[in-house]
């Protein structure tokens, strides 16, 4: 007995470790992972330095992948997906990580190549659609190859003779390589095309951004957002695109001649996104000035009462190179606090704007908190000055901000039950937006699937799961009331039979139904 009961274990162990040790291909684990978060950016003519778009260029940068990966620097999503989440993320999971690690370990095997998934489509000359009006440099202009970054503006003329509802907008660089990131802002009041002609030169150098009117900006490797649910951006009339472009520093001369999409609503937008940037001046900063002495490490600490009930839309926060982290919370008058935003490790290279994946209820009386930490010591390895200098406010790379622009809309009850989908991921048509149900995904599943659903007009909805022979299993929502635009929910089968059942989807008139399958 004693012989057998040691030959059990010893049989268990051998499973165990052959378990651990199942070979992972790139056909079947790697591929689907690579195309998911990696070649959107790695591929000829975007911003990352070598393609990723097949077993060959993968398994030549494998060990290089496997050491950015397990280091999580790439992909390069910074914000902390257990304090908020967003819209567009990218980021690997643990088992994702591990599995390239493993694939590399094992020596980079193909596997079977028929069960390699296609690589995806990426749209050419645009990621939004075909515009409606495209606005482009009047001409070329050469950023000077001296090793200095360079913060230019450049105005651009829109024309229009009416005002319009702008949904999204897309900058498309003329030169990938030099274009770090750009700020947008319209200008409704000609001064900006005046500072441009005062300047021999295309574009000038002397201003700021101003606090008005900033629209959507660019940086790499993040895809434009695309309002939907009846939001807008106003674009007024005779204005004009103002840009601050940031041209990274090379060593010799490269020219940029940049274009802006500007994609309108078909029908009038029902809500309008205003802004508001944090910036550290009193009464804002609490512990200001904002100067960090050499050898210094610095958090400075923003506080903005917030005097009307707003339901927030997006946020972006921005720093130079002595950048460590940011925080940013809000506390509610009852005490409550509400995560906004952590980034725990600042880098320069990879910021931007980040949409909520659903609107943030802030009720009046709250306080937005925003913590940003600065290293100014040797210690840094960005910091641009051997040895440590004083820092102070400045547009330049080797100066510092705090900057935090903030996107919302003013608070109409519903507002919290308005949940976002990309329509740029989800092959949902944004001009034309019907009451209808989509199918759910996985399918078949034996966990959690998503479905999405999309109105054209406000009201009340219902959906709930069937059996195939017309017995209501499950109600999810009962004369709910949606706002237009495109929603998404979940449904769990775990504790479903296995099986086809159907999700029912109603609207006034409309019925609709999807299949759901059923696996154990």
């Amino acid at each position: 007995m004693r012989i057998n009961f040691i030959l059990i274990c010893f049989a268990l162990l051998i499973l165990g470790n052959s378990k651990s040790e199942a070979q992972v291909t790139f056909s079947e684990h790697i591929a689907p992972i690579i195309y998911n978060h990696c070649t959107s950016c790695h591929r000829t003519g975007e911003i990352a330095p070598f393609p990723l778009t097949n077993y060959s260029e993968v398994a030549e940068w494998a060990d290089m992948i496997k050491y950015v990966t397990g280091i999580k620097y790439m992909p390069p999503w910074k914000p902390d997906p257990q304090y908020q989440r967003y819209l567009q993320e990218n980021f690997l999971s643990e088992d994702e990580i591990q599995k390239i690690s493993d694939w590399v370990d094992q020596g980079t095997p193909q596997g079977n190549t028929a069960l390699e998934p296609a690589l995806p489509v990426y749209p050419g000359g645009s990621q939004v659609g075909v515009p409606d009006l495209t606005l482009s440099f009047a001409q070329s202009y050469n950023h000077v190859g001296n090793n200095v970054d360079e913060y230019r503006f450049f105005v651009l003329p829109t024309g229009l003779t009416q005002d319009k509802d702008l949904v999204a907008l897309e900058l498309r660089p003329g030169n990938k390589n030099i274009v770090h990131h750009t700020l947008i802002w319209q200008d409704t009041t000609g001064q900006s095309a005046l500072d441009d002609a005062a300047t021999p030169e295309y574009g000038y150098t002397q201003g700021d951004g101003g606090l008005e009117n900033q629209l959507p900006g660019y940086v790499p490797g993040v895809r434009p957002i695309v309002l939907t649910n009846g939001f807008a951006q106003k674009l007024y009339a005779g204005a004009d695109l103002k840009l601050q472009m940031h041209y990274a520093p090379v060593a010799a001369d490269e020219a940029d001649s940049t274009t802006v999409n500007l994609f309108f609503a078909d029908q009038p937008a029902t809500r309008f996104l205003q802004s508001y940037i944090m910036l550290p001046l009193p009464p804002i900063l609490t512990n200001g000035p904002f100067v960090i002495p050499a050898n210094e490490v610095r958090e400075f600490h923003g506080a903005l009462p917030v005097p009307f009930d707003v339901s927030l839309f997006s946020i972006a926060p921005h720093m130079h190179k002595l950048g460590t982290h940011w925080k940013v919370y809000a506390v509610k008058p009852d005490g409550d606090t509400i995560n906004l935003i952590s980034i725990n490790n600042w880098d320069f290279n990879w910021q931007g704007g980040y949409q909520f994946k659903h609107l943030i209820h802030v009720p009046a009386g709250s306080v937005i908190h925003a913590l940003a930490g600065y290293d100014n010591t040797v210690n840094n390895p960005l910091n641009p000055n051997d040895p440590p200098q004083l820092i102070t406010w400045g547009e330049g790379t080797s100066d510092e901000m705090y900057y935090l622009p903030l996107s919302y809309l003013f608070y109409q009850p519903g507002d919290e039950l308005i949940e976002f989908e990309d329509p740029l991921t989800t092959g949902l048509n944004l001009y034309s937006v019907k009451d209808k149900l989509y199918p759910v995904s996985p399918n078949p599943s034996a966990g959690d699937v998503k479905f999405g659903y999309s109105l054209e007009t406000s009201g009340e909805i219902s959906i709930s799961l069937y059996t195939m022979q017309g017995s209501k299993i499950q109600t999810m929502m009962s004369n709910k009331y949606h706002l237009p635009g495109l929603h998404s929910s979940q449904l769990s089968v775990s504790d479903l039979s296995a099986g086809v059942y159907f999700l029912e989807f109603t609207k006034g008139n409309v019925r609709q139904v999807e299949k759901v399958v059923v696996v154990k």
